[in-house]
């Protein structure tokens, strides 16, 4: 067993009923032994990425305590993903759950499959705003900033994010 470390997943859908599916996600991670649930953010509603027509997304992050490796949390994940019914086709498409590895404490991996930090969080609004609300000093390992300053930093009108005032995981 390795000591515990932080980590953050994102977690977002847009098929189906997504505050409903991120829930379900963030009930199959806390039901793991290897996993303490620290803190969820609000649901905010997000403009989609990429070329592809498509429903706005909801998205969350959660922050949790794992005694996994980071390759182990990012099977989990999969796992998740795979079970709640994930079928990938298409980058950037339509998804009923998506769940991201954003951090694993300051670590900075990078090998086949799995690349931690998240690659190009720190340009995306539907991530930074929710990590953010949970997380506002955690600091990027790599570019050395807070996710606040990171959120803040980025260009007005940058794809469209509200909080679902009404939800909260």
């Amino acid at each position: 067993m390795i000591d515990k470390a932080r980590a953050f997943i994102g977690a977002g859908a847009n098929l189906g009923e997504p505050v409903r599916q991120i829930r379900q996600a963030q009930d199959a991670l806390s039901q793991n032994p290897g996993i303490v649930f620290m803190d969820a953010s609000s649901f905010f509603r997000t403009q989609p990425m990429g070329p592809v027509e498509q429903p706005p997304f909801v998205n969350a992050v959660f922050s949790l305590e794992c005694g996994m490796s980071p390759q182990e949390l990012l099977a989990l994940l999969l796992d998740i993903e795979q079970k709640m019914g994930r079928v990938r086709k298409e980058r950037w498409g339509p998804r009923l759950i998506d769940l991201d590895l954003l951090f694993y404490d300051d670590a900075v991996i990078e090998e086949q499959g799995l690349e931690v930090p998240h690659p190009r969080l720190h340009e995306r609004r539907f991530v930074l705003a929710p990590l953010a609300e949970i997380a506002p000093d955690f600091v990027h390992p790599v570019l050395k900033k807070p996710v606040s300053e990171l959120l803040d930093e980025l260009p007005p009108g940058d794809f469209w994010v509200e909080k679902l005032e009404s939800e909260s995981p």
